[in-house]
Protein backbone atom coordinates (compact mmCIF):
# COMPACT_ATOMS: atom_id res chain seq x y z
CA UNK A 1 0.00 0.00 0.00
CA UNK A 2 1.54 3.30 -1.10
CA UNK A 3 0.93 6.69 0.43
CA UNK A 4 2.31 9.90 -1.01
CA UNK A 5 3.57 12.94 0.82
CA UNK A 6 3.41 16.07 -1.33
CA UNK A 7 5.91 18.86 -0.75
CA UNK A 8 3.53 21.67 -1.67
CA UNK A 9 -0.22 22.10 -1.78
CA UNK A 10 -0.36 23.39 -5.37
CA UNK A 11 1.81 23.25 -8.45
CA UNK A 12 1.39 26.34 -10.58
CA UNK A 13 2.10 24.78 -13.96
CA UNK A 14 2.42 21.01 -13.63
CA UNK A 15 3.97 18.94 -16.39
CA UNK A 16 2.09 15.69 -16.89
CA UNK A 17 3.58 12.84 -18.92
CA UNK A 18 1.07 10.79 -20.90
CA UNK A 19 1.44 7.60 -22.92
CA UNK A 20 1.34 3.82 -22.79
CA UNK A 21 1.15 0.50 -24.60
CA UNK A 22 -2.32 -1.04 -24.88
CA UNK A 23 -3.57 -4.42 -26.02
CA UNK A 24 -5.29 -7.55 -24.74
CA UNK A 25 -3.56 -10.88 -25.37
CA UNK A 26 -4.39 -14.57 -25.51
CA UNK A 27 -2.17 -17.48 -24.46
CA UNK A 28 -4.32 -20.08 -26.24
CA UNK A 29 -4.51 -18.76 -29.78
CA UNK A 30 -4.25 -15.86 -32.15
CA UNK A 31 -1.29 -14.48 -34.08
CA UNK A 32 1.69 -12.89 -32.30
CA UNK A 33 1.64 -9.10 -32.05
CA UNK A 34 4.69 -7.49 -33.63
CA UNK A 35 5.60 -3.89 -34.34
CA UNK A 36 3.88 -4.09 -37.74
CA UNK A 37 0.63 -4.90 -35.91
CA UNK A 38 0.80 -1.61 -34.03
CA UNK A 39 1.89 0.31 -37.12
CA UNK A 40 -1.20 -0.99 -38.94
CA UNK A 41 -3.42 0.07 -36.04
CA UNK A 42 -2.31 2.91 -33.72
CA UNK A 43 1.28 3.90 -33.02
CA UNK A 44 1.63 7.56 -32.09
CA UNK A 45 4.78 9.39 -31.06
CA UNK A 46 5.32 12.75 -29.39
CA UNK A 47 2.98 15.45 -30.69
CA UNK A 48 0.94 12.81 -32.56
CA UNK A 49 -0.37 11.71 -29.15
CA UNK A 50 -1.72 15.23 -28.58
CA UNK A 51 -4.00 14.94 -31.61
CA UNK A 52 -6.16 12.30 -29.93
CA UNK A 53 -9.71 13.47 -29.23
CA UNK A 54 -11.43 10.18 -28.43
CA UNK A 55 -11.00 7.16 -26.16
CA UNK A 56 -9.01 7.22 -22.94
CA UNK A 57 -6.15 9.42 -24.18
CA UNK A 58 -8.63 11.95 -25.55
CA UNK A 59 -10.33 12.09 -22.15
CA UNK A 60 -7.03 12.62 -20.37
CA UNK A 61 -6.00 15.40 -22.74
CA UNK A 62 -9.41 17.08 -22.37
CA UNK A 63 -8.92 17.58 -18.63
CA UNK A 64 -5.28 18.58 -18.97
CA UNK A 65 -6.23 21.31 -21.43
CA UNK A 66 -9.22 22.33 -19.35
CA UNK A 67 -6.82 22.96 -16.47
CA UNK A 68 -4.33 24.78 -18.69
CA UNK A 69 -1.71 22.12 -18.07
CA UNK A 70 1.20 21.19 -20.31
CA UNK A 71 0.91 17.58 -21.51
CA UNK A 72 4.21 15.83 -22.05
CA UNK A 73 3.49 13.23 -24.76
CA UNK A 74 5.46 10.00 -24.85
CA UNK A 75 4.12 7.27 -27.16
CA UNK A 76 0.73 5.61 -27.37
CA UNK A 77 0.38 2.21 -29.03
CA UNK A 78 -2.91 0.33 -29.36
CA UNK A 79 -3.94 -2.73 -31.34
CA UNK A 80 -6.77 -5.27 -31.42
CA UNK A 81 -6.41 -8.39 -29.29
CA UNK A 82 -4.25 -11.26 -30.51
CA UNK A 83 -1.58 -13.59 -29.21
CA UNK A 84 1.24 -12.38 -26.96
CA UNK A 85 3.51 -9.58 -28.11
CA UNK A 86 6.90 -10.61 -29.38
CA UNK A 87 9.79 -9.69 -27.09
CA UNK A 88 11.27 -7.53 -29.83
CA UNK A 89 8.05 -5.57 -30.23
CA UNK A 90 7.55 -5.02 -26.50
CA UNK A 91 11.09 -3.94 -25.79
CA UNK A 92 11.16 -1.62 -28.79
CA UNK A 93 7.99 0.12 -27.62
CA UNK A 94 8.81 0.10 -23.92
CA UNK A 95 12.37 1.35 -24.51
CA UNK A 96 11.09 4.26 -26.60
CA UNK A 97 8.38 5.05 -24.04
CA UNK A 98 10.84 5.02 -21.11
CA UNK A 99 13.50 6.99 -23.00
CA UNK A 100 10.97 9.71 -23.77
CA UNK A 101 9.86 9.77 -20.14
CA UNK A 102 13.45 9.99 -18.92
CA UNK A 103 14.20 12.88 -21.30
CA UNK A 104 11.07 14.68 -20.10
CA UNK A 105 12.04 14.64 -16.43
CA UNK A 106 11.24 16.29 -14.15
CA UNK A 107 7.49 15.82 -14.44
CA UNK A 108 4.81 16.38 -11.82
CA UNK A 109 2.67 13.38 -12.71
CA UNK A 110 2.32 10.41 -15.04
CA UNK A 111 -0.82 9.19 -16.79
CA UNK A 112 -0.59 5.65 -18.14
CA UNK A 113 -3.39 4.46 -20.47
CA UNK A 114 -2.96 0.67 -20.33
CA UNK A 115 -5.18 -2.39 -20.70
CA UNK A 116 -4.16 -4.74 -17.92
CA UNK A 117 -4.27 -8.02 -19.86
CA UNK A 118 -1.32 -7.68 -22.21
CA UNK A 119 1.17 -10.51 -22.52
CA UNK A 120 4.68 -10.74 -23.89
CA UNK A 121 6.52 -13.86 -24.95
CA UNK A 122 8.26 -14.71 -21.67
CA UNK A 123 6.59 -11.96 -19.59
CA UNK A 124 3.11 -12.31 -18.09
CA UNK A 125 2.76 -8.82 -16.60
CA UNK A 126 4.06 -6.16 -18.99
CA UNK A 127 1.74 -3.53 -17.47
CA UNK A 128 3.22 -4.14 -14.05
CA UNK A 129 6.65 -3.83 -15.63
CA UNK A 130 5.73 -0.51 -17.26
CA UNK A 131 4.21 0.88 -14.05
CA UNK A 132 7.28 -0.12 -12.02
CA UNK A 133 9.57 1.47 -14.62
CA UNK A 134 7.59 4.71 -14.41
CA UNK A 135 7.85 4.66 -10.64
CA UNK A 136 11.60 4.07 -10.69
CA UNK A 137 12.10 6.90 -13.17
CA UNK A 138 9.99 9.57 -11.46
CA UNK A 139 10.50 8.58 -7.82
CA UNK A 140 8.12 7.87 -4.97
CA UNK A 141 6.59 11.33 -4.58
CA UNK A 142 5.30 11.80 -8.14
CA UNK A 143 1.74 10.54 -8.79
CA UNK A 144 1.44 7.66 -11.24
CA UNK A 145 -2.20 7.15 -12.27
CA UNK A 146 -3.18 4.25 -14.54
CA UNK A 147 -6.35 3.47 -16.50
CA UNK A 148 -7.28 -0.15 -17.20
CA UNK A 149 -9.88 -2.16 -19.07
CA UNK A 150 -12.38 -3.78 -16.70
CA UNK A 151 -11.11 -7.12 -18.07
CA UNK A 152 -7.65 -6.53 -16.62
CA UNK A 153 -5.59 -9.11 -14.75
CA UNK A 154 -4.67 -6.93 -11.76
CA UNK A 155 -1.36 -8.00 -10.20
CA UNK A 156 0.57 -7.22 -7.06
CA UNK A 157 3.16 -5.35 -9.10
CA UNK A 158 0.51 -3.09 -10.59
CA UNK A 159 -1.03 -2.29 -7.20
CA UNK A 160 2.33 -1.79 -5.52
CA UNK A 161 3.79 0.75 -7.94
CA UNK A 162 0.75 2.75 -9.03
CA UNK A 163 -0.90 5.40 -6.89
CA UNK A 164 -4.29 4.73 -8.49
CA UNK A 165 -5.66 2.12 -10.88
CA UNK A 166 -8.91 3.32 -12.46
CA UNK A 167 -10.91 0.98 -14.72
CA UNK A 168 -13.52 1.42 -17.41
CA UNK A 169 -17.04 1.01 -16.04
CA UNK A 170 -18.99 -0.24 -19.07
CA UNK A 171 -19.20 -3.39 -21.17
CA UNK A 172 -19.78 -3.15 -24.07
CA UNK A 173 -17.09 -0.53 -23.62
CA UNK A 174 -18.09 3.04 -24.31
CA UNK A 175 -16.67 5.02 -21.38
CA UNK A 176 -12.95 5.09 -22.17
CA UNK A 177 -13.11 8.85 -22.69
CA UNK A 178 -14.82 9.54 -19.37
CA UNK A 179 -12.48 7.10 -17.62
CA UNK A 180 -9.54 9.13 -18.91
CA UNK A 181 -11.24 12.22 -17.51
CA UNK A 182 -11.88 10.59 -14.12
CA UNK A 183 -8.31 9.41 -13.78
CA UNK A 184 -6.92 12.82 -14.66
CA UNK A 185 -9.20 14.60 -12.18
CA UNK A 186 -7.97 12.23 -9.46
CA UNK A 187 -4.40 13.04 -10.42
CA UNK A 188 -5.13 16.74 -9.89
CA UNK A 189 -6.66 15.98 -6.50
CA UNK A 190 -3.34 14.43 -5.52
CA UNK A 191 -1.32 17.34 -6.91
CA UNK A 192 -3.43 19.77 -4.90
CA UNK A 193 -2.89 17.65 -1.77
CA UNK A 194 -6.65 17.17 -1.42
CA UNK A 195 -6.31 13.40 -1.15
CA UNK A 196 -3.76 10.76 -0.23
CA UNK A 197 -4.88 7.61 -1.99
CA UNK A 198 -4.66 4.19 -0.39
CA UNK A 199 -5.58 1.28 -2.63
CA UNK A 200 -6.49 -2.39 -2.22
CA UNK A 201 -7.58 -5.13 -4.62
CA UNK A 202 -9.89 -7.92 -3.48
CA UNK A 203 -9.70 -10.99 -5.72
CA UNK A 204 -11.48 -14.35 -5.90
CA UNK A 205 -10.67 -17.27 -8.27
CA UNK A 206 -13.58 -16.80 -10.68
CA UNK A 207 -12.50 -17.32 -14.30
CA UNK A 208 -15.48 -16.81 -16.58
CA UNK A 209 -16.15 -15.49 -20.04
CA UNK A 210 -17.90 -12.22 -20.83
CA UNK A 211 -21.19 -13.78 -22.00
CA UNK A 212 -22.98 -12.54 -18.87
CA UNK A 213 -20.54 -9.70 -18.27
CA UNK A 214 -22.64 -6.79 -19.47
CA UNK A 215 -22.89 -3.72 -17.27
CA UNK A 216 -26.44 -3.19 -18.53
CA UNK A 217 -29.83 -4.59 -17.61
CA UNK A 218 -30.03 -7.51 -15.17
CA UNK A 219 -26.76 -9.22 -15.95
CA UNK A 220 -24.99 -10.44 -12.80
CA UNK A 221 -21.94 -8.34 -13.57
CA UNK A 222 -24.16 -5.29 -13.94
CA UNK A 223 -25.55 -5.87 -10.46
CA UNK A 224 -22.05 -6.17 -9.05
CA UNK A 225 -20.93 -3.03 -10.88
CA UNK A 226 -23.85 -1.03 -9.51
CA UNK A 227 -22.97 -2.13 -5.98
CA UNK A 228 -19.28 -1.34 -6.41
CA UNK A 229 -19.98 2.12 -7.80
CA UNK A 230 -22.50 2.85 -5.02
CA UNK A 231 -19.65 2.65 -2.54
CA UNK A 232 -18.15 5.81 -4.06
CA UNK A 233 -20.88 7.71 -2.18
CA UNK A 234 -19.27 6.74 1.12
CA UNK A 235 -16.99 9.12 2.97
CA UNK A 236 -13.30 8.73 2.10
CA UNK A 237 -13.95 6.48 -0.93
CA UNK A 238 -12.31 8.04 -4.00
CA UNK A 239 -12.86 5.34 -6.61
CA UNK A 240 -14.03 1.76 -7.09
CA UNK A 241 -13.32 -0.50 -10.06
CA UNK A 242 -14.81 -3.92 -10.79
CA UNK A 243 -12.96 -6.52 -12.86
CA UNK A 244 -14.14 -9.56 -14.81
CA UNK A 245 -10.74 -10.92 -15.73
CA UNK A 246 -9.85 -11.60 -19.36
CA UNK A 247 -9.86 -15.39 -18.94
CA UNK A 248 -7.77 -16.45 -21.92
CA UNK A 249 -4.42 -15.95 -20.27
CA UNK A 250 -2.51 -18.59 -18.33
CA UNK A 251 -0.98 -16.67 -15.45
CA UNK A 252 -0.49 -17.28 -11.77
CA UNK A 253 -3.01 -15.86 -9.27
CA UNK A 254 -5.66 -14.95 -11.82
CA UNK A 255 -9.06 -13.91 -10.54
CA UNK A 256 -11.88 -11.40 -10.63
CA UNK A 257 -12.82 -8.78 -8.05
CA UNK A 258 -12.48 -5.11 -7.27
CA UNK A 259 -10.14 -2.25 -6.47
CA UNK A 260 -11.14 0.30 -3.87
CA UNK A 261 -9.21 3.56 -3.46
CA UNK A 262 -9.76 5.57 -0.32
CA UNK A 263 -8.44 8.84 1.02
CA UNK A 264 -5.77 7.79 3.51
CA UNK A 265 -7.81 4.88 4.94
CA UNK A 266 -6.08 1.62 4.12
CA UNK A 267 -8.32 -0.47 6.34
CA UNK A 268 -11.47 0.82 4.66
CA UNK A 269 -10.03 0.07 1.22
CA UNK A 270 -9.21 -3.51 2.23
CA UNK A 271 -12.58 -4.07 3.89
CA UNK A 272 -14.64 -2.83 0.96
CA UNK A 273 -12.50 -4.59 -1.66
CA UNK A 274 -12.95 -7.83 0.23
CA UNK A 275 -16.71 -7.30 0.50
CA UNK A 276 -17.09 -6.75 -3.25
CA UNK A 277 -14.96 -9.83 -3.95
CA UNK A 278 -17.13 -11.98 -1.69
CA UNK A 279 -20.24 -10.77 -3.50
CA UNK A 280 -18.54 -11.65 -6.77
CA UNK A 281 -17.91 -15.20 -5.56
CA UNK A 282 -21.56 -15.51 -4.55
CA UNK A 283 -22.64 -14.66 -8.14
CA UNK A 284 -20.20 -17.02 -9.85
CA UNK A 285 -22.81 -19.50 -11.08
CA UNK A 286 -24.81 -16.70 -12.70
CA UNK A 287 -21.80 -15.82 -14.86
CA UNK A 288 -21.71 -19.23 -16.59
CA UNK A 289 -23.65 -19.46 -19.89
CA UNK A 290 -25.97 -22.12 -21.27
CA UNK A 291 -24.37 -23.55 -24.40
CA UNK A 292 -25.44 -25.60 -27.41
CA UNK A 293 -23.66 -27.53 -30.13
CA UNK A 294 -24.06 -25.83 -33.52
CA UNK A 295 -26.37 -28.61 -34.74
CA UNK A 296 -28.70 -28.26 -31.75
CA UNK A 297 -28.60 -24.45 -31.88
CA UNK A 298 -29.54 -24.44 -35.57
CA UNK A 299 -32.39 -26.88 -34.97
CA UNK A 300 -33.73 -24.73 -32.15
CA UNK A 301 -33.22 -21.60 -34.24
CA UNK A 302 -35.35 -22.98 -37.03
CA UNK A 303 -38.15 -23.39 -34.52
CA UNK A 304 -38.01 -19.68 -33.67
CA UNK A 305 -40.68 -17.57 -35.32
CA UNK A 306 -38.78 -15.32 -37.72
CA UNK A 307 -35.25 -13.97 -37.53
CA UNK A 308 -32.55 -13.12 -37.31
CA UNK A 309 -31.37 -15.75 -34.86
CA UNK A 310 -27.87 -15.03 -33.56
CA UNK A 311 -25.45 -17.94 -33.21
CA UNK A 312 -22.75 -16.70 -30.83
CA UNK A 313 -19.49 -18.41 -31.78
CA UNK A 314 -17.63 -16.82 -28.87
CA UNK A 315 -14.73 -19.28 -29.12
CA UNK A 316 -13.45 -17.45 -32.23
CA UNK A 317 -13.61 -13.89 -30.93
CA UNK A 318 -11.06 -11.59 -32.57
CA UNK A 319 -11.69 -9.07 -29.79
CA UNK A 320 -10.45 -11.68 -27.31
CA UNK A 321 -7.36 -12.65 -29.27
CA UNK A 322 -8.65 -15.39 -31.62
CA UNK A 323 -7.75 -15.42 -35.30
CA UNK A 324 -11.36 -15.30 -36.48
CA UNK A 325 -10.76 -18.18 -38.90
CA UNK A 326 -13.10 -20.82 -37.45
CA UNK A 327 -15.57 -22.54 -39.77
CA UNK A 328 -17.33 -24.60 -37.09
CA UNK A 329 -20.65 -22.74 -37.34
CA UNK A 330 -20.33 -22.38 -41.12
CA UNK A 331 -19.83 -26.12 -41.55
CA UNK A 332 -22.86 -26.89 -39.39
CA UNK A 333 -25.05 -24.60 -41.51
CA UNK A 334 -23.82 -26.01 -44.80
CA UNK A 335 -23.78 -29.67 -43.72
CA UNK A 336 -27.25 -29.30 -42.25
CA UNK A 337 -28.60 -28.20 -45.60
CA UNK A 338 -30.04 -25.08 -44.02
CA UNK A 339 -31.89 -23.29 -46.81
CA UNK A 340 -32.43 -19.91 -45.17
CA UNK A 341 -30.42 -16.68 -45.57
CA UNK A 342 -27.42 -16.79 -43.24
CA UNK A 343 -24.30 -14.66 -42.65
CA UNK A 344 -20.99 -16.02 -41.38
CA UNK A 345 -17.70 -14.08 -40.99
CA UNK A 346 -14.37 -15.87 -41.55
CA UNK A 347 -10.85 -14.42 -41.64
CA UNK A 348 -8.88 -16.05 -44.45
CA UNK A 349 -6.59 -13.80 -46.50
CA UNK A 350 -5.72 -16.60 -48.93
CA UNK A 351 -9.36 -17.32 -49.73
CA UNK A 352 -10.13 -13.60 -50.02
CA UNK A 353 -7.28 -13.21 -52.52
CA UNK A 354 -8.61 -16.17 -54.54
CA UNK A 355 -12.05 -14.54 -54.72
CA UNK A 356 -10.58 -11.21 -55.81
CA UNK A 357 -8.53 -12.91 -58.50
CA UNK A 358 -11.60 -14.74 -59.78
CA UNK A 359 -13.81 -11.63 -59.79
CA UNK A 360 -17.47 -10.98 -58.99
CA UNK A 361 -19.84 -13.58 -60.39
CA UNK A 362 -17.21 -16.31 -60.52
CA UNK A 363 -18.24 -19.78 -59.42
CA UNK A 364 -15.44 -21.76 -57.84
CA UNK A 365 -14.33 -24.06 -55.04
CA UNK A 366 -12.10 -22.62 -52.33
CA UNK A 367 -10.39 -24.02 -49.26
CA UNK A 368 -11.55 -22.04 -46.26
CA UNK A 369 -10.82 -21.70 -42.58
CA UNK A 370 -8.33 -22.68 -39.85
CA UNK A 371 -5.29 -21.53 -41.79
CA UNK A 372 -4.13 -18.78 -39.44
CA UNK A 373 -4.54 -20.81 -36.25
CA UNK A 374 -4.93 -24.49 -37.24
CA UNK A 375 -4.93 -25.72 -33.63
CA UNK A 376 -8.74 -25.56 -33.52
CA UNK A 377 -9.84 -27.28 -36.71
CA UNK A 378 -9.08 -28.14 -40.32
CA UNK A 379 -9.66 -26.29 -43.55
CA UNK A 380 -12.25 -27.66 -45.96
CA UNK A 381 -13.44 -27.11 -49.49
CA UNK A 382 -16.56 -25.09 -50.19
CA UNK A 383 -18.13 -24.54 -53.60
CA UNK A 384 -19.99 -21.32 -54.25
CA UNK A 385 -20.14 -17.98 -56.00
CA UNK A 386 -18.31 -14.70 -55.50
CA UNK A 387 -21.19 -12.28 -54.99
CA UNK A 388 -19.38 -9.11 -54.03
CA UNK A 389 -15.84 -7.77 -53.59
CA UNK A 390 -14.72 -4.98 -51.26
CA UNK A 391 -11.52 -3.27 -50.16
CA UNK A 392 -12.67 -3.94 -46.59
CA UNK A 393 -12.66 -0.33 -45.47
CA UNK A 394 -15.17 0.77 -42.82
CA UNK A 395 -15.55 3.34 -40.05
CA UNK A 396 -16.32 2.43 -36.43
CA UNK A 397 -19.55 3.98 -35.15
CA UNK A 398 -18.99 3.80 -31.41
CA UNK A 399 -16.77 2.58 -28.60
CA UNK A 400 -13.13 3.44 -28.11
CA UNK A 401 -12.52 3.66 -31.87
CA UNK A 402 -15.56 5.78 -32.71
CA UNK A 403 -14.94 7.50 -36.04
CA UNK A 404 -11.74 5.55 -36.60
CA UNK A 405 -11.05 4.27 -40.12
CA UNK A 406 -10.51 0.51 -40.09
CA UNK A 407 -9.83 -2.03 -42.78
CA UNK A 408 -10.42 -5.77 -43.10
CA UNK A 409 -8.18 -5.90 -46.16
CA UNK A 410 -9.48 -7.38 -49.41
CA UNK A 411 -12.87 -8.85 -48.53
CA UNK A 412 -15.35 -11.01 -50.41
CA UNK A 413 -18.96 -12.12 -49.98
CA UNK A 414 -18.91 -15.78 -51.03
CA UNK A 415 -22.28 -17.56 -51.22
CA UNK A 416 -22.49 -21.25 -50.42
CA UNK A 417 -26.11 -21.99 -51.14
CA UNK A 418 -28.10 -19.63 -48.93
CA UNK A 419 -25.13 -18.96 -46.66
CA UNK A 420 -23.18 -15.78 -47.33
CA UNK A 421 -19.63 -16.02 -46.03
CA UNK A 422 -17.89 -12.68 -45.41
CA UNK A 423 -14.28 -13.62 -46.10
CA UNK A 424 -11.90 -11.03 -44.64
CA UNK A 425 -8.14 -10.73 -44.99
CA UNK A 426 -7.58 -9.18 -41.58
CA UNK A 427 -9.21 -9.60 -38.17
CA UNK A 428 -10.91 -6.49 -36.78
CA UNK A 429 -12.79 -5.74 -33.60
CA UNK A 430 -16.54 -6.30 -33.69
CA UNK A 431 -18.22 -3.22 -32.25
CA UNK A 432 -21.62 -3.51 -33.92
CA UNK A 433 -22.29 -4.68 -37.48
CA UNK A 434 -19.98 -2.33 -39.42
CA UNK A 435 -18.14 -5.19 -41.16
CA UNK A 436 -21.38 -6.79 -42.35
CA UNK A 437 -22.99 -3.62 -43.64
CA UNK A 438 -19.87 -2.34 -45.40
CA UNK A 439 -20.07 -5.30 -47.81
CA UNK A 440 -23.72 -4.56 -48.57
CA UNK A 441 -25.43 -7.16 -46.39
CA UNK A 442 -28.52 -6.34 -44.32
CA UNK A 443 -28.56 -8.30 -41.03
CA UNK A 444 -32.33 -7.81 -40.71
CA UNK A 445 -32.85 -9.96 -43.80
CA UNK A 446 -30.90 -12.94 -42.42
CA UNK A 447 -32.41 -15.90 -40.61
CA UNK A 448 -29.10 -16.85 -38.98
CA UNK A 449 -26.18 -14.55 -38.14
CA UNK A 450 -22.96 -15.97 -36.71
CA UNK A 451 -21.51 -13.43 -34.27
CA UNK A 452 -17.96 -13.99 -33.07
CA UNK A 453 -18.13 -11.80 -29.98
CA UNK A 454 -19.45 -12.69 -26.50
CA UNK A 455 -21.12 -9.35 -25.89
CA UNK A 456 -21.25 -6.80 -28.70
CA UNK A 457 -23.74 -8.85 -30.70
CA UNK A 458 -26.23 -7.24 -28.30
CA UNK A 459 -25.31 -3.82 -29.70
CA UNK A 460 -25.44 -5.03 -33.27
CA UNK A 461 -28.55 -7.19 -33.21
CA UNK A 462 -30.26 -6.69 -29.86
CA UNK A 463 -33.14 -4.73 -31.36
CA UNK A 464 -33.85 -7.17 -34.18
CA UNK A 465 -32.80 -10.63 -32.93
CA UNK A 466 -35.61 -13.13 -32.38
CA UNK A 467 -33.33 -15.62 -30.64
CA UNK A 468 -29.77 -16.05 -29.36
CA UNK A 469 -27.85 -19.30 -28.85
CA UNK A 470 -24.31 -19.51 -27.43
CA UNK A 471 -22.33 -22.17 -29.29
CA UNK A 472 -20.02 -24.77 -27.83
CA UNK A 473 -17.25 -24.88 -30.43
CA UNK A 474 -13.45 -25.27 -30.33
CA UNK A 475 -11.37 -22.14 -30.09
CA UNK A 476 -9.07 -20.01 -27.96
CA UNK A 477 -11.87 -17.80 -26.53
CA UNK A 478 -14.48 -20.31 -25.32
CA UNK A 479 -17.71 -19.29 -23.62
CA UNK A 480 -16.82 -21.42 -20.61
CA UNK A 481 -13.47 -22.16 -19.00
CA UNK A 482 -14.62 -25.47 -17.49
CA UNK A 483 -12.51 -27.57 -19.81
CA UNK A 484 -9.54 -25.30 -20.49
CA UNK A 485 -6.20 -26.69 -19.38
CA UNK A 486 -4.16 -24.10 -17.50
CA UNK A 487 -0.50 -24.67 -16.66
CA UNK A 488 0.31 -21.69 -14.44
CA UNK A 489 -3.12 -21.03 -12.94
CA UNK A 490 -3.52 -23.48 -10.09
CA UNK A 491 -6.73 -24.95 -8.77
CA UNK A 492 -9.02 -24.37 -7.07
CA UNK A 493 -10.84 -21.92 -9.32
CA UNK A 494 -14.38 -21.65 -10.61
CA UNK A 495 -15.78 -23.16 -12.83
CA UNK A 496 -13.35 -26.09 -12.67
CA UNK A 497 -14.18 -26.23 -8.95
CA UNK A 498 -17.81 -25.55 -8.09
CA UNK A 499 -17.10 -24.70 -4.46
CA UNK A 500 -14.08 -23.85 -2.33
CA UNK A 501 -14.93 -24.31 1.34
CA UNK A 502 -13.72 -21.50 3.55
CA UNK A 503 -12.67 -19.33 0.62
CA UNK A 504 -11.50 -15.83 1.57
CA UNK A 505 -10.63 -13.12 -0.95
CA UNK A 506 -6.98 -12.45 -1.67
CA UNK A 507 -6.14 -8.84 -0.84
CA UNK A 508 -3.45 -7.04 -2.83
CA UNK A 509 -2.17 -3.80 -1.33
Amino acid sequence: MRTVTTTQTTIDSPRIAIGGIMTECNHFGGLPIDIASYEAATLLRGDEVLQQTTSVVGGMLNILRERGVEPVPLIFASVCSAGPMTRKCYHQLKDEWSERLQRALPVDGVLLPLHGSALVDGLDDPEGDIIQTARELVGNDIPVVVTLDLHAHVTQQMVQYADMLVAWETYPHHDQYTTGQRATRLLFEMLADRCRPTMAMGKVPVITSAIHGSTNDDDPFADLMRYAKSLEQRDRVLSTSLFLIHPYMDCENMGSGAIVITDNDAQLAETLAGEIARRYWDRRHDLEPEMFTPVVAIRKGLQVDGGPVVLVEAADCCGGGAAGDSIAALSALVDGGVDVPSIVPVVDPEAAATCHAAGEGAELSITLGHKLDPRWGSSRLFTGKVERLSDGHFVFTGGQWDGHDEHMGPTAVFSVGSVRVVIMSRATYDWTDEQIRTVGLDPAQARFIVAKNPMNYRLAYGDIAKGVFVLDTPGPTPATLKHVHFSKLRRPYFPADIDVPGLQPTILK
